[in-house]
């Protein structure tokens, strides 16, 4: 990759290049797993104060006193005047990362990123979208380059839910008329929607006995577990879910239980999710998942005739979106990515982002990436190549250059 610490062609926006690739690094030496994302912010503000951002440009809200995790801070809104005319537009990249990338220790070789100690992230995911919102903003700062009103957010608890876009202070925002958010990825694929999300909880009471001395006496809550999963497995409710043409997923992702091998299990806790564009498949699948679990309950009976019993509750998680591609956030996201030579790939997400729950507000957001690679696993990495593009992307769409 050239280093070229400012450049400037027919097909390029300038971008102090060096100093993006120094400003990430030192994104990425701070600390910020879901929860716990006031050192990262407090970093973030940091830095565009030592390029002139206002101290009134700053504020916080509490997302975080409305999450059931708690959390030490809520959504970071940097909002910024406008210099020139046009309807507000919002810059939004996650704050947080996940468990793997604590104590990650960024080293930079040639046109990578990752961590230097074993067995952790290195964070891309998503200090990459962080980093090329602050390249574009101390860009805009320093040169003081004309702009419409802008809003820079940056969420907390997206890597556990999306929660901090759910619960954005839209007051604090300022209305934006069309945003863009980074999360991973490519910079030239770019998200124009993304499938809806329904969480299922599943309660299980059984009836505990010596497992040794008289394991007729219960009923086993793993066994009622058991009997369910194996029939929505059987009746293709469980994994790929098609259904008259439409598709799905659902999964069984965490079963909590038991005390000790000697007791027939008395409770049991099942954490389900399942997804698709398709309002009435969710319902569908939700429906099959309670219908499933409760005949399994109904079914298994102690030797003196007792049953076991089920509660299911059934959460939005997200609601999915489609944006049109003749929407003006997805033509502007293709203006500016053929300004600078790419060529951009539409496509849909079958995971939630934070753009569902702005688009839920009446929001357009397209999401594009910024050159994180393997997230969520030991081998990530920042291509820097990439990330160099997410930043100028980040620049063209708030300046409309």
């Amino acid at each position: 990759m050239r280093k070229t610490t400012s450049e400037k062609d027919s097909n390029t926006l300038t971008l102090d290049q060096d100093r993006a690739i120094r400003t990430v690094m030192e994104l990425l030496s701070v600390p910020g797993v879901s929860c716990e994302e006031r050192r990262i912010a407090d970093k973030i503000v940091e830095v565009l104060r030592r390029h002139g951002l206002p101290k009134n440009a700053v504020a916080f809200d509490t997302a975080h006193k409305k999450s059931s995790h708690g959390g030490n801070v809520g959504n970071l809104i940097i909002k910024l005047p406008g210099t020139a005319s046009g309807p507000r537009r919002m810059l939004m990249a996650h704050m947080d990362t996940v468990p793997i990338c604590r104590n990650a220790k960024p080293v930079k070789r040639g046109n990578i990123i990752r961590s230097a100690r074993k067995g952790t992230g290195v964070g891309a995911d998503n200090r990459s979208g962080c980093g090329a919102l602050v390249a574009a903003a101390m860009e805009i700062l320093d040169r003081k380059l004309p702009h419409p009103p802008l809003t820079f957010l940056f969420t907390v608890q997206e890597e556990i839910g999306l929660i901090g876009a759910r619960h954005v202070d839209k007051r604090l925002i300022g209305s934006p008329r069309l945003a863009f958010n980074w999360d991973g990825g490519e910079p030239d694929c770019v998200e124009i929607g993304a499938t809806g999300g329904v969480s299922l909880d599943v309660d299980i009471k059984g009836f505990p006995a010596h497992a040794g001395g008289q394991p007729e006496q219960g009923v086993s809550a793993a066994v009622i577990a058991a009997c369910a999963i194996a029939e929505l497995e059987e009746k293709g409710w469980l994994g790929l879910v098609m259904k008259n043409g439409v598709r799905g997923t659902s999964n069984v992702g965490m079963v909590r239980g038991g005390e000790a091998t000697n007791v027939v299990m008395e409770h049991l806790h099942v954490k389900c999710e399942c997804r698709s564009y398709s309002v009435r498949l969710r319902r569908r699948i939700s429906e099959a998942y309670r219908k499933a679990f409760e005949k399994a309950a109904r079914k298994l009976t102690s030797s003196e005739g007792k049953r076991g019993r089920v509660k299911i509750k059934c959460t939005k998680k997200y609601e999915a979106f489609k944006l049109p591609k003749s929407s003006r956030c997805v033509r502007e996201v293709i203006r500016v990515l053929h300004r600078l030579g790419r060529k951009p790939a539409l496509q849909y997400s079958n995971g939630g982002l934070d753009a569902n729950w702005l688009a839920d507000r009446g929001i357009q957001v397209a999401t594009l990436g910024a050159g994180s690679c393997n997230a969520h696993t030991d081998s990530e990495k920042l291509l820097l190549d990439q990330f160099i593009v997410g930043c100028k992307t980040a620049l063209g769409l708030a300046t409309k250059l």
